[in-house]
């Protein structure tokens, strides 16, 4: 992982083309299931911050963890940028360890740690370490990458012509287990891949009541038009209003390159 993040710019996925797309959507579904401000929000895994400093321009108490210390670094230079309205904290840390007291948080997002725990019981660590933080009542929101997001990912960019990569997809497809023995970081990192069920079955047993599993991207983040639709208000909005239209199908949960449960304490 710590590699991984060495080769790419996390701090600029999300800014253009699909990864805006996930950043959208995500900011959209936060915006329709988060109390509302002021209130004090751990984000978890957040990388170097760009839902944290959107939710901190929007009146919340943001505490920011992430294990990879770059990320850290990245997230107080763009937080002192926004001087008005800064992170509250920035932290290296563990999403199976968080040094903050029981029941400090209203809201918990996890996107990213489910995904980078490999095994079974440190994402149930991860999932249990944020029931303990919330407060009663509160909500966690969990990102994970499908199980299927290799297949599709291949067969849209005509990456399984590469022996190599159609061994890494046959790898997912069998039991989740991503692994990129290449140097390619188009093929990612070491990582467990979701199946939607398993998502569900995760959460409840860390001791959340599943409110709701959502598609974040659905088909949209594979179109082949895509660039051009996003590039027009007219149809980005269009796209936009159509995810949230089908988001809770459980047919569009495997589609989507990021499966989002939402949990209440």
């Amino acid at each position: 992982m710590f590699e991984h993040y060495r080769q790419v710019q996390e701090s600029r996925r999300l800014l253009d083309g699909v990864g805006e797309l996930e950043r959208d959507r995500t900011q959209d579904i936060l915006k329709r299931h988060l109390s509302g401000a002021p209130a004090t929000v751990f984000d978890i895994g957040g990388a170097a911050g760009v839902h944290a400093l959107w939710l901190a321009r929007h009146g919340y108490t943001v505490h920011l963890f992430d294990p990879v210390r770059h990320h850290i670094e990245q997230a107080l230079t763009a937080s002192r940028d926004q001087a008005e309205h800064p992170i509250a904290s920035c932290s290296v840390a563990d999403a199976r360890d968080i040094d903050r007291p029981d029941n400090s948080a209203d809201a918990v997002l996890l996107f990213g740690p489910l995904y980078h725990l490999i095994h079974r019981e440190d994402r149930l660590k991860a999932l249990r370490e944020a029931h303990r933080l919330l407060k009663p009542g509160g909500r966690v929101f969990v990102a994970t990458i499908s199980r299927f997001a290799s297949l599709i990912d291949g067969l849209s960019r005509d990456l399984v012509s590469d022996p190599r990569f159609l061994g890494i997809l046959t790898q997912d497809l069998k039991n989740g287990q991503h692994r990129n023995p290449t140097n390619n970081p188009d093929y990612f990192t070491t990582t467990f891949f979701h199946h939607p069920d398993e998502l569900k079955q995760e959460m409840e047993e860390a001791g959340f009541y599943v409110e709701k599993l959502l598609g974040v991207e659905g088909p949209v983040w594979f179109m082949s038009s895509f660039s051009n639709h996003w590039k027009m208000p007219e149809k980005r909005a269009l796209l936009l209003e159509l995810l949230r239209t089908v988001e809770q199908d459980r047919y569009i949960l495997g589609v989507s390159a990021h499966p989002m449960g939402i949990g209440r304490k």
